[in-house]
């Protein structure tokens, strides 16, 4: 039996006008839409870590990567990232538990250790540009610039994602759509921190090893 009705009276072209009087928004819909998106942002990451492969050691009789990365430094915002993964799997938790101000305390640190790991790269890349390393100073630097600061911009996405779903958690509470939505933010989050440990070992570590 089909869930779509007839009203009696035809539209303005003489047809009926057919409506659904159930939800017709598909189950899980939005999580699978949001899982195609996360693997095209895997090609993107995925070419961008192909091509730092190729140029990696294009130096161009500049700096390589053992004579430029703070490795202690990149270590602490790695920390940070991942602590933030951690906290936002409580956020996760206590929204299980329907506790809104516990989901934004933990959402809250959540965006303060993002805000702290984006803080320190920007000042990686101040400290490296200044030190006559920008991205036009050779292949492997345009390479470098790209991969990290795409990520980058990646997180600080994230950070206004956040907050916009705290005001929206705070107006409105944990309703079906808050949750789908910090389910969402949640898989984003926790991609970004793969893909960062992927830039750590590949680009930070196997640099200073060079």
């Amino acid at each position: 039996m089909s869930d779509t009705t007839a009203p009696h009276h035809p539209g303005a072209a003489g047809t009926p006008r057919f409506y659904m009087p159930t939800a017709h928004h598909p189950q899980q819909g939005t999580l699978l839409g949001f899982w195609v998106y996360l693997m095209s942002d895997c090609l993107i990451f995925a070419c961008l870590f192909a091509v730092y492969g190729v140029l990696g050691r294009s130096y161009a009789a500049g700096p390589s990567g053992a004579d430029l990365f703070d490795l202690p430094l990149v270590a602490l915002n790695t920390s940070m990232l991942l602590l933030s993964s951690i906290t936002y799997g409580f956020a996760m938790l206590e929204m299980q538990r329907k506790r809104i101000n516990a989901v934004l305390l933990w959402l809250g640190i959540t965006g303060l250790l993002g805000a702290a790991f984006i803080g320190l790269e920007i000042y990686e890349f101040r400290h490296l540009i200044h030190e006559g390393a920008g991205p036009q100073r050779s292949a492997f630097l345009s390479a470098f610039f790209a991969l990290v600061g795409t990520h980058g911009l990646h997180v600080s996405f994230g950070i206004v994602w956040l907050v916009v779903l705290m005001v929206q958690v705070r107006q409105r509470g944990l309703g079906v759509e808050n949750r789908r939505r910090l389910m969402c933010l949640s898989m984003f989050w926790h991609f970004l921190d793969v893909v960062w440990i992927g830039v750590f070992t590949f680009v930070y570590l196997m640099g200073v090893l060079k």
